[in-house]
């Protein structure tokens, strides 16, 4: 993707219904599904999307949940996405692979547990579908140096010199987010003291669409399927969760040491392996922002919440306030009301408090009852995987998050 690919308006102060500060996955894709109800955006990154999708940049993969495959379907990118992602037709639970797993598996009418994509996929197909879309500006390899709202509407001025304006701030810029810092939000948060090592494997025997979350005393270790590459190679995702005390020792692993101590968590489930991707690092903290708008402003995605990637439900979460957030504009906008009228922010801060927190909360549950190496003893972990399994109404609330079914859905997050 080149320069002469993306569409970038003239003329100062151009005026459009919302600024969206961030063009990652969430950012992207609020600002397509915003386009298909009518609703113009600008879309603000600092990154060169030639350097995100290039091959090899990116090792990360992420589950797409039921209702986020739906939001994908619903602003039109089901054809692209179709073929490139990898159904999750069970996971596999275990405490050390000890006896005694837990195996989570819809019933033939339920459907999948989600699909796996790689995060490369996801956005070659966003960008695709972003840049022949008059309703999305998209600007690029820029930066808000200067951010004001006020009673009348938002102006920011990029590092290039350009002036937007609009009705409606919306910050996706992630975790470090800096508009959601200005703004004073008050946060929860703390360090969960751990890294995860990412990146993709290539395997000997095929995966058959199981995800595998193995508890180890060091904390979580989760193979998450793939689709063969074009050479039948057989993939899938890695998520293995280390102290921060160990991670400087692991990083500095060579990759033959790296893959020896990945294969031995491994106990030969997926047969021979070698690395398919970069090895990736990133700290494990939660945070949750006590309020999601202000003036004229909205926080979503992982500006507003990052939890343990234990259940994988983080983009999943970011998608439902991108459906949320637009079925509200678009309600209101044909009522006559402007993007950034207060009733509707608050209309949307309401609906979405409730279900992210219980998210979260199930997800930081998760993390302490089995992801915290030294706080929660083996024995205990493994009661809580019996009660788990032994209770059928428990195992449904997991499979429920799994698919990221539970709550009150936004239209386009519905079949």
């Amino acid at each position: 993707m080149s320069d002469s690919d993306i569409r970038i308006p003239t003329g100062a102060k151009e005026r459009r219904d919302l600024i969206i500060l961030g063009g990652g996955l969430v950012g992207m894709t609020l600002a397509l599904a915003a386009a298909r109800a009518g609703i113009s955006s600008h879309v603000i990154d600092r990154a060169d999307p030639a350097d995100l999708v290039a091959e090899g940049a990116d090792g990360r993969a992420s589950a797409v949940s039921t209702a986020s495959w739906n939001l994908f379907c619903n602003i039109g990118l089901g054809k692209r996405l179709e073929p490139l992602g990898c159904a999750i037709d069970s996971i596999a639970v275990t405490d050390g692979m000890k006896p005694g797993r837990i195996d989570f598996q819809p019933k033939p009418d339920e459907g999948t547990l989600g699909r796996m994509y790689a995060n490369r996929d996801l956005r070659i197909a966003l960008f695709e579908a972003a840049k022949d879309e008059p309703n999305i500006a998209w600007h690029v390899k820029t930066e808000a140096v200067r951010r004001d709202r006020g009673p009348h509407g938002v102006e920011v001025e990029l590092s290039d010199g350009r002036i937007l304006t609009s009705s409606l701030l919306v910050a996706a810029e992630g975790r470090q987010s800096p508009t959601r810092d200005e703004a004073g939000f008050s946060m929860a948060k703390w360090d969960y003291q751990h890294r995860a090592m990412v990146t993709g494997l290539f395997h000997s025997k095929p995966h058959g669409g199981t995800a595998w979350e193995i508890f180890y005393p060091a904390g979580p270790f989760a193979l998450l399927p793939l689709l063969d590459d074009a050479q039948g190679r057989h993939r899938s995702a890695l998520v293995w969760t280390v102290a921060e005390k160990d991670a400087k020792g692991v990083i500095a692993m060579s990759d033959a040491m790296f893959l020896s101590e990945v294969a031995e968590k491994m106990h030969g489930v997926l047969g021979d392996i070698e690395l398919s991707a970069p090895r990736m690092s990133y700290p494990l903290r939660f945070h949750h922002a006590v309020n999601v708008v202000d003036e004229r402003l909205a926080v979503i995605g992982d500006a507003a919440h990052g939890m343990h990637p234990i259940a994988g439900q983080g983009l999943n979460l970011g998608l439902r306030d991108v459906g949320a957030l637009v079925e509200v504009l678009s309600e209101g906008m044909r009522l006559g009301l402007e993007p950034g009228d207060a009733q509707l922010l608050a209309r949307y801060e309401k609906w979405r408090s409730l279900d992210s927190v219980m998210v979260m909360a199930a997800t930081d549950t998760l993390t302490r009852l089995f992801g915290i190496p030294g706080r929660v003893p083996s024995a205990v972990r493994r009661l809580g995987m019996g009660a788990v399994q032994r209770l059928p109404a428990l195992k449904r609330f997991f499979m429920d998050e799994a698919r990221g079914m539970s709550g009150k859905l936004p239209e386009l997050l519905q079949g």
